[in-house]
């Protein structure tokens, strides 16, 4: 007896100890003592470990970004069709309204079969909030004993949830976290990715399909196994049949349907403004620029990184701003919402303009043109040692080279690998195409391509309102916008234009049409012409800078300070460090970004002032609270008065010069101002333009200099860029809702003429004037 009293005691107290244990544990785990628990400002606010998103200024979101690079963007349970809903419940917790994060029914099931009885279809234990906590917050273990840590934490963590959600909180949290395969994370994504559909819009087919994938969706990959991936939605139809969520003619008719997919890969380069979004990220999480950093043949970036960390609020704001914690903040996981200046709408009409100009037009022929080159896609003004020469860089600078490189391979073994045949799929405009060729002759391929960049602001506030960094941003990734420098060519000549007006200069004032000797640096220089139309005559600077006389630029520059036109194309926003005070500038040498022409250009539209390129115009934390507000950067650079003038040159380019074809064939009637460029053997194509409302640019070119049309016809500004302008303006007319005006005008005087006070029938001694 007394044996028996003390058997039972003991158990009493084992029993009593078991339990207390597993109070202390799960007050130990509470207070995250053992495991990891996340602070309760995490449990109320989860969404915190979402991606950053970027919205339109017209409220489209535009993209995503977080530290894989998915492309998760939220859902609000009124936009989940109920066949979701149901189909999660039935298949994954059938209890979970019923539960408070634990369902011990189920716990209990699975522990009796799996761990007792060995067997391995007994049913999931874990509930739809307890996989949310997994999601949320547990890293990968990589033990099963670091796994069975893992789960009493998740419990914990899932009481916690249910306390501060409800249960269609949890259910979305659960859907828009759960990563359905092929970078489809979240289900707005895995609905566009698998159906081309929003989650509101799916059927009930399409719904089970996806639920399916949360049981294991490597296995149930519908795209990769089809059979499974029905059987397993069978699998859920018929839990929705057995939970009551379907009637048994639904469930029969349902189950019968074919597997069908109407699949498209999505990921972070997908989608409009690609080109943007990436500049913008790596812009907003940029570091304090250390020249150490930087290799010496980028030294002139350094500088440039340096004026915008400190003149621009958006460089770098990341790492300039920090979170209540004291941390910086984060775009990949802190759930930021930025929102940009770029209009949907117009970003479209780009990217429209763009990919009809030079992918519809161009390429075509210079695809043509090249295949009688026998250095194509280079010029033939090349030596077959040259084009060697260029790639064999490109090779040193590609992917395959340094990996070889860093796994050991010899320079021998490389380049017979570089010469070698291989299966590759490579880009077309009509889609990616299956071939075998070599990596030497895939890099010539590529080359092939012409490139383009165009940006489009508001001259007033430096809104950016569109940005095409490129055509294809999965194959091409330079940014041609912000991250490429070309030479700008003639597109520079009005900012000296402008500096002759601030020095007492007129459009109508005359200067000799004959090609002079200048010396430069101690050696003769003689500036070129295109033409030679109206040789020996005065004629009017405005009549030049319309036709582009690069004769009368030089001219115009000899009678001014070379060190102040370097100055004033600083204070136009021009930050190139390497603009050298030569009178050879006057034709546009250096390398200038089509932003920073874009912006410089704003000067002729606003009065005389400056307007820098404004990106973001706030940023919102994941509460919503307006954390960053962003305001115009402006400087003066040249008087009203000055301005005035050159919107009356610049409006002669389009009336009796270079971009007269925006008139005849393009049909655009609008006011504006305009200037073409055209670089040295066609190398760089520019057109700028703007009208009283927008400023918009764009280059078009080779990846190389030595990639061009050799003939002037196919090569000039006027003909490679400025259609691309017309198309886009075209197109953002016809849009009404965007208000801008093709009537609009100009902010000019009444009557306004910048030679009332010229005699414009005086003769001068070409003699005189070089006097």
């Amino acid at each position: 007896m007394n044996m028996r009293k003390a058997v039972v005691s003991f158990l009493w107290k084992l029993l009593l100890g078991v339990v207390l244990i597993v109070l202390l544990c799960f007050i130990a785990m509470w207070n995250g003592w053992i495991g990891y628990m996340p602070p309760i400002e995490d449990l109320q606010n989860p969404i915190s470990r979402y991606a950053s998103q970027i919205y339109s200024s017209d409220g489209q979101v535009m993209g995503t970004w977080n530290f894989n690079r998915e492309n998760r963007v939220m859902v609000d349970y009124k936009s989940l069709t109920p066949d979701l809903v149901h189909a999660l419940v039935a298949t994954e917790d059938e209890r979970f309204y019923e539960h408070s994060g634990i369902d011990f029914i189920a716990l209990g099931r699975a522990i009796v079969k799996r761990g007792f009885l060995r067997q391995a279809s007994a049913g999931g234990g874990s509930t739809i909030t307890q996989q949310l906590a997994k999601q949320l917050y547990s890293e990968t273990a990589h033990s099963t004993l670091e796994r069975l840590i893992q789960k009493p934490v998740e419990w914990v963590i899932a009481i916690k949830l249910e306390r501060h959600y409800t249960k269609e909180e949890i259910i979305t949290m659960y859907l828009n976290y759960f990563d359905f395969l092929h970078n489809a994370v979240g289900i707005k994504t895995a609905s566009n990715t698998y159906y081309n559909k929003e989650p509101k819009d799916l059927t009930l087919n399409e719904s089970a399909t996806l639920i399916g994938l949360c049981k294991n969706p490597s296995y149930f990959n519908p795209v990769r196994y089809p059979d499974r991936a029905r059987e397993r939605r069978n699998v859920v139809l018929t839990q929705m049949y057995k939970k009551g969520y379907l009637n048994r003619g639904q469930y029969l008719a349902a189950v019968d349907e074919k597997l069908e997919l109407n699949f498209h890969r999505t990921d972070h380069k997908d989608g409009r403004a690609t080109y943007f979004r990436e500049f913008l990220r790596q812009y907003i999480s940029a570091k304090l620029p250390n020249r150490s950093d930087y290799p010496a043949w980028n030294k002139n970036q350094y500088v440039i990184d340096s004026i915008a960390w400190a003149n621009d609020p958006l460089y770098g704001w990341c790492n300039k701003n920090k979170k209540k914690n004291g941390e910086n903040y984060n775009v990949y996981t802190d759930g930021l919402k930025i929102y940009t200046t770029i209009d949907s709408r117009m970003q479209k009409y780009a990217e429209e303009a763009v990919y009809q100009h030079v992918a519809k037009n161009l390429q075509p022929k210079f695809t043509a043109e090249n295949r009688k080159k026998p250095n194509a896609p280079f010029t033939d003004a090349l030596t077959p040692a040259q084009v060697k020469s260029i790639l064999n860089r490109s090779m040193q600078q590609s992917d395959r080279y340094r990996a070889m490189k860093a796994a050991g391979a010899s320079e021998e073994d490389i380049v017979k690998a570089f010469n070698t045949r291989t299966e590759m799929t490579v880009f077309t405009y009509h889609g990616d195409l299956d071939t075998i060729m070599t990596p030497m002759d895939s890099i010539r391929y590529y080359k092939s391509f012409l490139r383009s960049g165009f940006m489009s602001m508001d001259p007033k506030t430096g809104a950016v309102k569109a940005y095409v960094g490129g055509l294809d941003y999965t194959h091409f990734m330079y940014d041609m916008v912000m991250g490429g420098r070309r030479q700008v060519g003639s597109t520079i000549k009005p900012f000296l234009y402008a500096l002759g007006m601030e020095n007492g200069m007129s459009p109508c004032d005359y200067a000799p049409n004959v090609q002079k000797t200048y010396i430069v640096a101690g050696k003769p220089w003689t500036p070129r012409n295109a033409g030679h139309s109206r040789y020996g005559q005065m004629v009017t600077l405005k009549w030049g800078l319309a036709q582009s006389n690069n004769w009368i630029s030089a001219y115009v520059l000899s009678r001014l300070n070379t060190d102040d036109f370097v100055r004033m194309l600083h204070e136009f926003g021009i930050n190139s460090p390497d603009i050298h005070s030569s009178l050879s500038l006057c034709l546009g040498p250096c390398d200038v970004s089509v932003g920073e022409m874009v912006s410089a250009y704003t000067t002729f539209a606003n009065h005389g002032i400056h307007c820098s390129p404004m990106f973001v115009s706030k940023i919102e934390d994941n509460e919503g609270n307006v954390i960053a507000t962003f305001q115009p950067r402006m400087n003066e650079v040249i008087s009203e008065e000055s301005a005035n003038k050159m919107i009356e040159m610049l409006k002669g380019v389009v009336e009796n010069g270079t971009a007269g074809r925006m008139r005849f064939r393009y049909k655009l009637e609008c006011e504006m101002g305009a200037k073409t460029g055209t670089t040295n053997r066609n190398s760089d194509a520019w057109f700028m333009g703007f009208t009283p409302e927008l400023v918009s640019g764009c280059w078009v070119g080779g990846e190389d200099r030595d990639i061009h049309f050799d003939s002037m016809s196919m090569g000039q500004g006027a003909t490679m860029a400025l259609p691309i302008w017309a198309y886009y303006m075209q197109k953002v007319f016809a849009d009404r809702s965007l208000g801008y005006d093709p009537d609009a005008k100009f902010d000019l005087p009444e009557d306004y003429n910048p030679c009332a006070q010229t005699k414009e029938d005086i003769e001068y001694n070409i003699e005189e004037v070089y006097e």
